[in-house]
């Protein structure tokens, strides 16, 4: 096998420019992304929750569509077959003094949306394993649904949420690799720029997949320790007598502890 050491080498510990900048890229679509699917997430979790079919009804047609199609096909429909249906075109915008260019728009909003679909199921299966007396409790009390979900549900949820919310983060890491077919210079795209200079194919393809390695096991370290952080909670203090759902950790977050 013609192996250059040195190629590998040079462009695993000294990256050039093209490779820092599709690091970034990379990066920062994953994080903004992320955000974006779990705010729509959030919201379509809490409207599948609802029993109106006017707010039902939507997130099932939207989770079922964002599920059962690929994510290449959302990726190249939002960015081109809109603007080719004369329906919507992402222009370049200016954002804190930056030109955001609209293929990296596209890139976030496709990913997002993809994403929101599965962490709404994410969200909805945490929030059914909080003990229906959390929700009686609250309700007890006079909360509203808002106060409900922010001060009891949605903390105890979260320890539910944290590892699966972690494996999907470590897949959209991934997937950041398909908007390369959008000319979005991520991490993929940035290599095969490189190659086509070089023409040092085997050599710089591994160098991409190790980059992947380090982001995902670096990912990994924090996700444990997320899942470590949330995981913690008081041990509920047996209950008092006649009572049968105030624990001390329940009391803890009604009082907004």
């Amino acid at each position: 096998m013609n192996f250059n050491w040195d190629v590998f080498w040079q462009y695993l510990l000294q990256p050039s420019g093209v490779y820092l900048t599709g690091l970034w890229l990379t990066c920062l679509i994953s994080v903004l992304a992320m955000a974006l699917g779990c705010v729509l997430g959030l919201a379509a979790a809490l409207m599948r929750l609802s029993r109106n079919p006017l707010l039902n009804l939507p997130v099932r047609f939207y989770v079922w569509l964002m599920r059962g199609t690929p994510l290449l096909v959302q990726i190249v429909f939002l960015y081109t077959a809109l603007a080719a249906g004369g329906i919507f075109r992402f222009e370049d915008v200016e954002l804190f003094g930056l030109v955001v260019p609209g293929n990296i728009q596209a890139a976030i909003i496709a990913l997002g949306l993809n994403e929101g679909a599965y962490m709404a199921e994410i969200i909805r299966a945490g929030i059914g394993a909080v003990d229906k007396g959390q929700y009686e409790a609250g309700r007890s009390l006079g909360m509203t649904f808002a106060k409900l979900m922010r001060r009891i549900v949605l903390p105890q949820a979260f320890r539910v949420i944290v590892p699966p919310l972690g494996n999907e983060f470590n897949v959209m890491l991934k997937n950041t690799t398909l908007v390369s077919v959008i000319g979005v210079q991520e991490l993929l795209l940035s290599t095969q720029m490189v190659t086509s200079a070089t023409f040092r194919v085997f050599e710089l393809y591994l160098v991409v997949a190790i980059y992947f390695l380090l982001l995902t096991t670096l990912w990994g370290f924090f996700q444990r320790w997320l899942e470590a952080r949330f995981g913690q909670s008081d041990r509920p203090a047996p209950p008092a007598a006649g009572s049968r759902m105030f624990g001390r950790g329940t009391l803890k977050l009604l009082r907004g502890r």
